[in-house]
């Protein structure tokens, strides 16, 4: 086949056991494999169906020991391992076998790694390449596309094992919890990534009679909580005025946390930026709370 190609494609849910919309996604195209594989017989793709963490789904947790979404680093995967070594740390190494090995000529030609979020983002791919000509060609759905300037050895999730590969984020919805409405969004993204897939290999060729923008977000900062000095407790939460406003520009001095005592705080920085994850349920353990962009560039897409 052509080097430009993508013969072999992994659809991954579960790489968070309990954000339920790629579980149930990948569940239901497992039991349509028969479907999948005629499919295959006529289009020149292989789709790799995986359940990224079976033990965390199990339990519907995020995960068993540890972010198995910030283990797939050069460093992880290849430091040392004994009987401790987390359970995440030990599945990294069994995805990074079946999908890799990362950097190599011989990993999966696309990673689609799918996640919920809590946050009110609506459809979002997260990648760490603001120019990789495949994901942006990708989007025909009202989405926005996350830039993640980290370096491939650094770079830590389970789509950069691919050579190309995208998280493809979507909410608001709870953890453990599956609403209709973003499960069909999230199914119609990898349909839509799917057909894209196997019209690029069949060789089409796409025209810009019909030209659309896809917003372009690069991360540059991240938030954490007001937090208590000695217990390290949070003292505020997001302020009402930011609540659910994902991508809505935050300017100097807007309203950003209010304090359990009824305190506004406000943003100090110097420009505007363009928030997202704010009050992501999974990042109270971590130390952010919001994370910050500015608008990259809008970037043409031709269907």
């Amino acid at each position: 086949m052509s080097s430009l190609m993508l013969s072999r494609v992994a659809v991954c849910g579960g790489t968070h056991g309990n954000e339920m919309s790629g579980i149930y996604l990948v569940k239901e195209l497992l039991k349509a494999r028969k479907k999948v594989m005629e499919d295959e017989e006529e289009k020149p793709v292989s789709v790799m169906l995986v359940l990224s963490n079976p033990r965390a789904v199990q339990q519907c947790r995020r995960y068993i020991d540890t972010d198995l979404n910030r283990c797939f680093t050069h460093a992880t995967l290849s430091g040392p391992m004994s009987d401790t070594t987390p359970y995440e740390i030990i599945r990294s190494r069994e995805l990074n076998t079946m999908l890799g090995p990362k950097g190599s000529p011989g990993a999966v030609d696309l990673v689609c790694d799918l996640h919920n979020t809590t946050a009110n983002m609506g459809l979002c791919l997260i990648s760490y390449s603001d120019c990789d000509w495949i994901c942006l060609q990708m989007p025909d759905v009202p989405l926005r596309y996350i830039h993640f300037d980290v370096s491939n050895k650094e770079s830590y999730s389970l789509d950069s094992v691919g050579k190309h590969g995208f998280a493809m984020e979507i909410g608001p919805q709870p953890h453990g919890v599956v609403r209709s409405n973003v499960y069909t969004a999230m199914k119609a993204g990898v349909q839509h990534m799917l057909d894209w897939v196997s019209f690029f290999n069949s060789g089409t060729v796409f025209f810009c009679f019909a030209t659309r923008f896809v917003d372009v977000f690069t991360m540059v900062k991240r938030f954490d909580y007001p937090r208590d000095s000695e217990t390290h407790d949070i003292t505020a939460a997001v302020h009402p005025q930011l609540q659910d406003r994902d991508f809505c520009l935050l300017h100097p001095e807007d309203p950003l946390f209010q304090t359990f005592s009824g305190e506004t705080l406000r943003y100090k920085g110097k420009e505007p930026l363009y928030p997202f994850f704010i009050n992501e349920c999974a990042y109270y353990e971590k130390v952010q709370m919001i994370i910050v962009a500015y608008y990259n560039m809008a970037f043409k897409v031709h269907s």
